[in-house]
């Protein structure tokens, strides 16, 4: 009897906890549908941007390298032996600054020469003045001077005429003897590499006789002494190897030293020439002043006026005279080598005690006060820009300094690979802190649109008939409306009709919007852009 009454309470018991939780269940499914009624009719939070009025600002940016404006090789006028240079390369110099010297001994001693040729006119033209009388026998007797004179003058100049191609020639054929060592060293470099590689070969062949042997040995075919012998074969040939590698080695040298004789022996050919060239001048000028002399001699058999002219003519002399000293003593000066541009030296050709000559630059000297930047532009973009405009430079290798610039040259052809047209850019370059030949990054403006509509990117959105944004009146009800977009730029779209300034733009929402859908402006969080979901 007890079993059945605790049989019936647990029954009891659990009957009513089912039903309890049945009862809970099915108000808890109540209240959820409750909470999600409530939720969707709830105005969902939104992110609004204003529409502004500002300028539509659109870049390009180019890519460029430094160049220096001024990039000046200075090149003596003379040939000589330079016996002064200091200056390396990155060091400052100024506009007028001694750079290098030439040694002037050789110019120095054709200055004395011709000044002494400007003495010997002066004594004749004094000798003639104090003899303008002279009696019969004084006139032929000086006649007979000055035909001796002049003789003797053309025999000198003669024999300097004849003896000019004589220097020459030697230095001409030292020239052919340079160039023969040159030519036997080369020839001696080619047999060397010819026999460097048969004694590889045989090397080669020596070491497969050697391992073929010693496997021999190894099976017992052969004899120990075999093994030696083919090893000291070995030995051998590598050792002749490392004789014909020497013989090469030592043909290169003889190569290098026989080229640096021929280029030295082709430079005194040129000193030789040149030499000869003045000492020939020199001796026509004795010639022409010795002939002028006789003229003068026989002038004075004839009347005054005649005798006048002579006089004439030996001024003549002496000016000319003059006027060849001048003109020497001016290529005494050009031994000095000063610096045409204030600026910083960027290459240095030779060293003190080589020979230059005028075609032969000594260093080069770049002014980089202001620099350019070149840069290339297409063609959509070359048409929007002008001289005058600025620009925004950037240099990597400085950190990323921002500098200013000024466009200065458009070129109006486009290169024909690249289809793009080079622009200019001037930089004032105060510190000498920009490099030639370092990497830039160039910002110009292209177009400019002032007062221009503006909305985030965020807010368009593309319907069935365009381009649209939803704007969030005053009570906070969202309104879609079509606009006509135009020009952009970094941080954002022109729109020319639909909106107007001060409207607030729906940017960013957690749940779709929908046509005059109440919306809560200023929510935060993540969701979907404005144009996804209608």
């Amino acid at each position: 009897m007890k079993r059945w009454i605790l049989i019936l309470v647990t029954a009891t018991v659990i009957g009513a906890l089912i039903m309890w939780r049945l009862v809970s269940k099915s108000n808890d499914a109540k209240s959820l549908a409750q909470g999600r009624a409530a939720a969707s009719k709830a105005a969902p939070p939104v992110a609004v941007a204003p529409v502004v009025a500002r300028d539509i600002v659109q870049t390009f940016v180019g890519v460029g390298s430094v160049v220096a404006p001024f990039n000046v090789k200075v090149a003596p006028k003379v040939s000589g032996r330079l016996d002064f240079l200091q200056v390396r390369e990155g060091a400052a110099v100024k506009q007028g600054e001694v750079i290098a010297r030439i040694a002037p001994s050789q110019i120095q001693a054709q200055v004395n020469q011709q000044a002494a040729l400007v003495a010997e006119s002066e004594s004749r033209l004094a000798e003639a003045t104090i003899n303008q009388r002279p009696n019969s026998v004084s006139v032929d007797t000086q006649i007979e001077q000055k035909a001796a004179g002049l003789a003797s003058a053309q025999a000198d100049a003669a024999q300097i005429h004849q003896n000019y191609n004589l220097p020459i020639a030697a230095a001409r054929s030292a020239v052919v003897d340079a160039q023969g060592r040159l030519d036997n060293a080369t020839a001696t470099i080619a047999n060397a590499e010819a026999n460097i590689r048969s004694a590889q070969a045989n090397l080669t062949n020596a070491q497969v006789r050697y391992n073929r042997t010693y496997d021999l040995y190894k099976q017992g075919f052969v004899a120990a002494q075999d093994v030696d012998d083919v090893k000291t074969t070995v030995k051998v040939q590598e050792e002749a190897l490392g004789v014909t590698q020497g013989q090469l080695r030592s043909a290169q040298a003889a190569r290098d030293s026989a080229a640096a004789q021929k280029a030295s022996a082709e430079k005194q050919v040129t000193i030789v020439a040149e030499s000869g060239k003045t000492d020939i001048r020199a001796a026509d000028s004795k010639v022409a002043l010795a002939a002028s002399a006789l003229k003068y001699a026989k002038s004075t058999t004839a009347n005054q006026p005649a005798y006048k002219q002579n006089l004439a003519a030996l001024r003549s002399a002496v000016n000319a005279a003059k006027a060849q000293l001048r003109n020497i003593q001016s290529q005494l000066s050009d031994t000095v080598l000063t610096s045409p541009i204030s600026g910083f030296i960027t290459a240095r050709y030779v060293d003190a005690g080589a020979i230059v000559s005028p075609t032969q630059p000594v260093v080069a000297v770049q002014a980089i006060k202001d620099v350019f930047i070149d840069f290339s532009v297409p063609e959509d973009v070359a048409g929007h820009l002008h001289a005058g405009e600025p620009t925004e430079i950037v240099f990597d290798g400085l950190a990323g300094g921002k500098y200013s610039g000024t466009i200065t040259q458009i070129t109006p052809a486009a290169d024909p690979q690249s289809r793009q047209f080079p622009v200019r850019t001037t930089l004032a370059n105060r510190d000498n802190v920009v490099k030639p030949g370092m990497f830039a990054r160039v910002t110009v403006v292209t177009r400019r649109i002032p007062g221009a509509l503006v909305v985030p990117r965020e807010a368009i959105t593309r319907g069935k008939i365009g381009a649209e944004v939803v704007v969030v009146d005053a009570d906070g009800t969202a309104h879609r409306r079509v606009v006509e977009t135009g020009a952009e730029d970094a941080a954002g779209v022109q729109i020319r009709e639909g909106v107007r300034v001060g409207d607030q733009v729906i940017t960013l929402t957690n749940a779709p919007v929908k046509d005059g859908q109440k919306v809560r402006p200023g929510g935060a969080g993540q969701g979907t852009k404005a144009s996804g979901r209608k």
